[in-house]
């Protein structure tokens, strides 16, 4: 029987049971947001460390704006590292697949929370 997020969470003990909700969803919302920018007559493709950190800044960014970089520290999110943690959590338990070529050090260094979630984040107005 697999476990639920939250039991995950608890075993593991180095995120918040809403870190690896809110990883989870963002690889969902990753992925339609690529999808958008292709040719739709091509089959779904494999994402990326790279493309689902910068997904989970933007989704992180669209959620909570200038807070994001203290949402995420909240949950213990603090580099682009703690994305790749949490994805290799959820693929040793059956919540998502990786390819042979894909590694946790594919999320090393991304990008810089503070940099990216906070000081270059832009107010749109309308």
């Amino acid at each position: 029987m697999k476990k639920t997020i939250e039991e995950i969470a608890q075993q593991d003990d180095r995120y918040d049971g809403r870190a690896l909700k809110f990883v989870f969803e963002g690889l969902a919302s990753t992925i339609d947001e690529l999808r958008k920018q292709e040719d739709p007559a091509q089959p779904p493709r494999h994402i990326s460390g790279q493309e689902l950190a910068w997904g989970l800044a933007r989704l992180a960014q669209k959620r909570w704006g200038r807070l994001a970089a203290m949402v995420l520290g909240q949950w213990g999110l603090h580099a682009t590292r703690d994305f790749g943690e949490i994805v290799y959590l959820m693929i040793d338990n059956g919540w998502m697949t990786s390819q042979e070529t894909d590694t946790v050090e594919d999320f090393d260094a991304v990008f810089d929370f503070d940099e990216v979630l906070e000081k270059q984040f832009v107010i749109e107005i309308r």
